[in-house]
């Protein structure tokens, strides 16, 4: 059996009304904020500072740094023999590229019979940002239109060069 409803409770109060607007309102910003965090990541290797501080210049040799760090990120090809090890840490605006908010490099180079010589460590100051100059290399000569590029050479074909255009000479 159905039970006639008032017009007045049929409709919602105004104050209920505001209350859903305002939730739905809050609900939509909180969606569109959490799009506009940026992703932090973590690239190379995980340095433990204890581990790193461990190694010491005349102490160790490539046995012990390789049980100690691990494999390096990568090994010097030329020079001295060093190995680097290689952490950065990379914030992401939305629809931004990568920047790089902290770096790490650590580089421990070795003597001739495989002993630590050196342990050196440097972050940041050291990473450059390139930025190229436009969509065109810059070279040397002259700039040429279109035309002059199309029609450039003719009269230029047969014409006397250094030789005088005789041929021998």
């Amino acid at each position: 059996m159905l039970l006639p409803h008032s017009e007045t409770s049929m409709r919602l109060s105004g104050k209920t009304f505001r209350r859903i607007h305002a939730a739905a309102a809050i609900g939509a910003t909180a969606m569109l904020l959490t799009g506009c965090a940026s992703i932090k990541d973590h690239r190379g290797y995980l340095a433990d500072p204890a581990l790193v501080l461990s190694i010491q210049p005349g102490v160790d040799n490539r046995q012990s740094v390789e049980k100690t760090l691990g494999r390096p990120t990568f090994t010097s090809q030329f020079g001295q023999p060093a190995w680097y090890y290689i952490a950065t840490d990379t914030a992401q605006a939305p629809f931004g590229s990568p920047r790089a908010t902290d770096q790490t490099v650590l580089k421990v180079t070795f003597d001739g019979a495989g002993n630590v010589a050196t342990v050196d460590r440097t972050g940041k100051d050291k990473i450059v940002y390139l930025s190229p100059n436009s969509d065109k290399t810059p070279t040397l000569g002259r700039n040429r239109g279109f035309f002059e590029d199309l029609f450039g050479n003719i009269g230029a074909v047969g014409a006397a060069g250094p030789g005088g255009g005789q041929p021998g000479t």
